[in-house]
């Protein structure tokens, strides 16, 4: 047994306590203030740390090391979703239609862990350790964003790193992936305006159903006809809203969708291809549009040398049988605004398993975690800050 998980296991208690408290009083994207306070109450009980709010719903702890390294940024995202839990738990949610259902609530436990394993041995960390407790990671524009370009965290930063729990991962699972690991989600909307009439007589009409319904079949030739096949690109309509009841046809159509790729060039070049689609289909039946489309968060491309580290690591800690190289996914997440300002990693460690029924896929009322999750998690993210903090040779 290594010494950071002898470490782990034994705040495995107060692990399952932060996270059930965290869990039971959760807040919104930029609403997180009692959350944050919470948050640096317990930091300020443990010695050697500097605790200060960088923004008002965010908590930033420093710890500097005894000896000349690196500074590393480690961090945990502490939003909830507006969700209704449908759990039973005895520290289900208190804040009705608020619910820890993506586990923010489990990485800011972890951190909190990580914190209190440096601060118990600071002669083992030279360097700096930055843990950043950031608000808002749900919501564009992003708490990650706020925090980059509107603050000095990132001032003198060698090296950023954290960790997203995963349901669809077995519990003490750890899995990394160097390069192109999350996608940029992008969003759409459309309005196309046509012409209402009665459903009997549609030719005295310029019906933007029939319209709409075509937009969106042709949008998928944007994929499979003007991208790459080796290039991942996603052009999903998710909501198509139009009409009022079975004879009228309205005047307008409303469409909302994502557009997610992995390339900075490609994303660049999506608006114009997707605007061409939906003007050629507009003005082929008479019709007009409003197009407003908003770029989200960057995608997140992992540093190779970083994610080597966080490899090795992982196999040190957890084992090959439970080490596996991440797939790509065309999730979205604000890391990526950090990864613009230093090399850094980011992965996944899984909680799931039948015996605590945390299957549930993320953003869903049942979502939960595999508690033990949490200390593999703070093994991970204290030995990446002793790790990386190390001076370069």
């Amino acid at each position: 047994m290594t010494a950071t998980k002898e470490r782990a296991a034994s705040l495995r208690e107060q692990l399952v306590a932060w996270r059930r408290h965290l869990h039971q009083h959760p807040e919104l994207s930029f609403e997180e203030h009692e959350t944050a306070g919470y948050i640096e109450a317990e930091l300020k009980k443990m010695p050697g740390l500097t605790v200060t709010r960088p923004t008002a719903t965010s908590v930033l702890a420093v710890l500097k090391g005894g000896e000349p390294g690196r500074t590393v940024l480690l961090r945990a995202d502490i939003d909830a979703l507006p969700i209704t839990e449908e759990n039973d738990f005895e520290f289900k949610s208190k804040n009705e239609g608020i619910m820890h259902a993506c586990g923010h609530d489990g990485h800011t436990a972890i951190l909190l862990g990580t914190a209190k394993m440096l601060t118990d041995h600071p002669e083992d960390v030279p360097g700096e350790v930055r843990m950043i407790f950031q608000h808002a990671e749900e919501f564009g524009p992003g708490g990650a964003e706020e925090l980059v370009t509107q603050t000095s965290l990132m001032d003198g930063v060698d090296v950023v790193t954290g960790l997203h729990l995963n349901s669809q991962l077995p519990a003490g699972m750890v899995a990394v992936k160097p390069g192109a690991f999350m996608a940029s989600p992008d969003m759409l909307e459309l309005k196309i305006k046509g012409k209402g009439g009665h459903g009997a007589h549609p030719e005295e009409a310029i019906d933007p159903i029939a319209i709409g319904a075509q937009v969106i079949t042709n949008l998928q030739h944007v994929v499979s006809r003007h991208v790459g096949a080796q290039d991942a690109l996603v052009v999903t309509i998710a909501k198509f809203q139009a009409g009022t009841t079975h004879n009228v046809i309205p005047d307008t159509a409303e469409l909302m969708g994502t557009v997610r790729t992995f390339d900075p060039e490609l994303r660049q070049k999506a608006p114009k291809l997707i605007e061409r689609v939906i003007k050629g289909i507009c003005d082929a039946h008479g019709a007009t549009y409003e197009l407003k489309y908003e770029f989200g968060y960057r995608p997140l491309i992992n540093t190779d040398w970083v994610a080597e580290q966080l490899r090795e690591i992982a196999l040190a800690e957890v084992g090959e049988e439970h080490f596996m190289v991440s797939k790509p996914t065309m999730g979205g997440e604000d890391f990526s605004a950090y990864l613009e300002k230093a090399p850094g990693a980011y992965f996944n460690v899984g909680s799931g398993s039948d015996e605590a029924d945390s299957k549930w896929p993320h953003h869903h009322p049942r979502f939960t975690l595999d508690e033990l999750s949490l200390e593999t998690g703070a093994r991970m993210l204290h030995e990446a800050a002793l790790k990386l903090t190390m001076p370069q040779k």
